[in-house]
């Protein structure tokens, strides 16, 4: 018995320092994978530099802190105070993330400054056989302000939800594609530019023709290939209300053979085109919203083809092709 014991004991102790050693050799690996990040150009892929990166959570996770977060992406550059992602080793496809704020966002180009704070972001994405089976994000007490000259509250709500699933039916193994549905939900939205207080806002939008595996999503030929595949962006919907104005807006959006986007929108308010006023002024307000309706109403159709925008019948702008 004795004998067993010490046998147990020793397989125990070896299969505890076997995975010791893997574990510091894998949290390595991740690290080395992160901080090659700061490599990167900015421009193709981003940029991320951490003033200090660890990587703990042993024995059953593996949690990467990178503190003092700079994120570089073309004129853009975001700056975070603390950035968290972990993985559970029994769960390796699924990722948990948290970020500290706030987040402060500069465009070297136009010299905007502006500042996101918030209490808790959370954020959350699970893959299947490498396709977004769930990804979601979830954000309370969220500000947004210009802090270009002091700060100045552009926008705040309570609660912000981002969400993404995978539409499993339009999978196409064949093809290799796949499709994303998107629900976004900001509840009592304040932004007193607009005069909006308590306003509810939600969006509904369908994805298709992504690869299906999203290692691929980085490729420079991302669009052609959305093309090539017949991908399609639907607007179900959107809508906002607050207590005196109401916007809805459907449509869907393609890219033809030439990159150009192709494809109508929708939309229908009240309310609306008193508010946006000082923002949007004549014609273009009636261009984008539509002419009242002896009810106050306002709808309208606004089309894109050929490289054009029109209201209806009417070009308003053009757009230059995506690729």
């Amino acid at each position: 018995m004795k004998k067993r014991i010490i046998i147990l004991g020793s397989v125990v102790l070896a299969v505890v320092v076997a995975w010791s050693l893997a574990w510091l050799v894998l949290a390595g690996l991740v690290k080395q994978q992160i901080a090659a990040q700061a490599q990167a150009d900015g421009i193709t892929s981003p940029q991320i530099t951490c003033q200090t990166l660890d990587v703990g959570g042993f024995p059953f996770r593996f949690d990467a802190d990178c503190t003092q977060a700079s994120i570089v992406s073309g004129d853009m550059v975001f700056d975070l105070p603390g950035l968290r992602a972990s993985v559970r080793v029994y769960a390796p496809t699924h990722m948990l993330a948290s970020a500290l704020g706030p987040l402060q966002v500069g465009d070297t180009f136009t010299g905007t400054r502006n500042s996101v704070s918030w209490s808790t972001l959370e954020a959350s994405v699970r893959l299947s056989d490498w396709r977004i089976a769930r990804a979601s994000v979830s954000a309370r007490d969220v500000v947004w302000s210009d802090t270009l000259f002091g700060q100045s509250q552009i926008a705040a709500t309570p609660l912000v939800e981002l969400h993404l699933f995978d539409i499993p039916e339009q999978h196409d193994a064949q093809r290799q594609t796949a499709a994303l549905a998107g629900y976004m939900l900001a509840n009592d939205l304040a932004y007193p530019a607009l005069t909006l207080s308590d306003t509810n806002a939600e969006v509904q939008l369908e994805l298709s023709g992504l690869p299906d595996d999203v290692r691929n999503w980085g490729d420079p030929n991302l669009l052609p290939s959305l093309q090539a595949a017949d991908g399609q962006l639907k607007i179900i919907a959107v809508r906002g209300t607050d207590a005196g104005s109401t916007l809805d807006a459907e449509g869907a959006l393609a890219l033809d053979a030439q990159g150009q986007i192709d494809g109508q929108i929708t939309i229908a308010s009240t309310g609306v085109a008193e508010r946006i006023g000082p923002l949007l002024e004549e014609p273009w307000r009636t261009l984008v919203l539509g002419a009242p309706a002896p009810d106050g109403s306002y709808a309208n159709q606004i089309n894109f083809r050929s490289g054009g925008i029109y209201s209806g019948l009417i070009p308003i702008a053009a757009l230059p092709p995506l690729y």
